[in-house]
């Protein structure tokens, strides 16, 4: 029998009880044993909830219990989380994670004390939802050299640029329809400001090249000036314009930008609309490889991280395991991005 506990009780984390009470079975049988969530931190008073009976509000109860082998961290942010995270990982229990701003600045860190205490860190809910990316990167593709990476990562900001293009409304407009949707929050500045999509780059670029990317040493612009007169040009050039976040391998590094960008129609990114979420991976050998599917929601980065739990109970960490990527001492390893222009937009080659 394996337990485990769920740091924090929003959207994710009670995604992720729902997600073990509607599929116990298959995530028994996929872990080869009996599993279950023993613990759920929160500071709130979770009485009335489905983790009511779960709740804790004190770490060290879940840090002391040697029954708890996995760690779900979904609280968000890089403060208590990351202080979280280092304690479960010293007590030897694996950490999971959809924290994309924890893992884009505490990724090199956290992956090599996991390695020194033989478990997982696993992180595959942090890019994309339920899209599954980290580990065909890491597993699938490892053998490949990979030359670049580039995604729409953000749903919120496709969302509205879809909106802006199809329905001819300002992007003040298509921003309000998000936050009436629900896709947007209510202050929608890590989204459109371009922050979101940076972390996410980062997280792929350093999977993909092998060495930490930090968002501080990323050029990242939103979409919050795209006017309605850019989306017509564009159309009229034979273009979309898309939020992306890219990388590519350049000589002594790599090359990392979150931008608009003037995506040609004839790409696979100018057709993913509204939330959808993409990533568009090219291979020395494989050529292009796209990931496509809702980026976010509830379900779907609960069903990421269910994921990433049952793999950690099922397979043991090799300590001696290359890491899939380590710090890299220096901000001189980000280049800067050379692209074609027109205006403030970059023009995707």
């Amino acid at each position: 029998m394996s337990y485990a506990a769920v740091l924090g009780y929003g959207t994710v984390g009670s995604g992720t009880v729902e997600f073990f009470r509607k599929n116990k079975a298959a995530i028994e049988k996929r872990a080869g044993q009996p599993f279950n969530i023993k613990y759920v931190l929160d500071t709130r008073d979770l009485r009335g909830t489905e983790a009511e009976s779960l709740a804790v509000t004190d770490f060290s109860v879940i840090e002391n219990d040697p029954e708890v082998t996995v760690v779900a961290e979904v609280i968000g942010g890089a403060t208590f989380a990351y202080d979280f995270a280092k304690r479960a990982i010293k007590a030897g229990k694996s950490l999971i994670t959809s924290n994309k701003e924890l893992v884009a600045t505490k990724g090199a860190e956290l992956l090599k004390l996991a390695n020194e205490n033989g478990v997982h860190f696993s992180f595959e809910a942090s890019v994309g939802g339920g899209i599954p990316v980290i580990r065909p990167i890491k597993q699938c593709l490892s053998t490949d050299v990979l030359q670049s990476v580039s995604g729409i990562l953000n749903g919120t900001t496709n969302y509205i640029l879809t909106r802006m293009e199809n329905d001819s409304i300002t992007f003040q407009q298509a921003l309000k329809q998000a936050q009436d949707l629900g896709y947007a929050e209510r202050d929608p500045s890590a989204d459109v400001l371009g922050h979101d999509t940076c972390r996410k780059i980062c997280i792929l670029a350093s999977l993909a090249f092998g060495r930490q990317v930090y968002p501080e040493s990323v050029s990242t612009a939103g979409i919050d000036k795209i006017t309605l007169d850019d989306i017509r040009q564009a159309d009229k050039d034979g273009y979309k314009i898309k939020l992306l976040g890219a990388a590519k391998r350049v000589e002594d590094g790599v090359s990392v930008i979150t931008a608009p960008f003037l995506v040609p129609k004839s790409n696979q990114l100018a057709n993913v609309g509204d939330v959808f979420n993409a990533v568009l991976l090219e291979g020395e050998s494989t050529g292009d490889v796209m990931f496509y599917g809702r980026g976010a929601g509830k379900m779907p980065t609960a069903s990421a991280v269910a994921s990433d739990m049952v793999n950690a109970v099922k397979t043991n960490a090799d300590r001696s395991a290359p890491l899939p990527w380590v710090d890299s001492g220096s901000q001189a390893f980000v280049k800067p991005w050379q692209s074609g222009t027109s205006g403030n937009i970059l023009t995707l080659e």
